[in-house]
């Protein structure tokens, strides 16, 4: 891959951090890096290790996260807020990525994590595919 590809790459990848909650699907990101969805999608996961996709629920699921810790916004309405359209695809998905489901995540205290600094929580708090929460590096976490 090229570093020409790699830029607008790049490019796709930060229209993801930005419009996360805006609809996007594969064909509009490949434009947005001018090239074919599925040459798009195998770069895509070349240099990032995961599919486009999978790359904005996990932005979805962050924003998510910060959503319920404030508490004063249902599952529902954070799930359409974050730009997700299927609550049981969201509620799965954020089951998988935070290891609890999005009620129990909303349910319990956050005051542990509270005086962190929100640029220090972003990057404790993200979630990782495949990874149980580790309470060791999560403020978040309680078991």
């Amino acid at each position: 891959m090229d570093i020409d590809d790699l830029v607008r790459l790049r490019r796709a990848r930060d229209r993801m951090d930005r419009e996360y909650a805006q609809p996007l699907d594969v064909p509009a990101l490949a434009r947005t890096a001018l090239m074919s969805p599925g040459h798009f999608q195998r770069s895509f996961r070349a240099a990032y290790g995961e599919t486009p996709y999978s790359y904005l629920m996990t932005r979805r699921i962050e924003r998510a996260k910060a959503l319920l810790r404030r508490g004063d916004l249902t599952v529902t309405e954070v799930c359409f807020e974050v730009g997700c359209t299927s609550l049981g695809s969201f509620s799965s998905r954020f089951t998988e990525l935070v290891g609890e489901t999005p009620s129990a995540y909303r349910a319990r205290s956050h005051e542990q994590g509270a005086g962190i600094p929100a640029c220090v929580a972003k990057g404790l708090t993200r979630p990782r595919r495949g990874q149980p929460p580790n309470t060791q590096t999560d403020p978040h976490v309680q078991l």
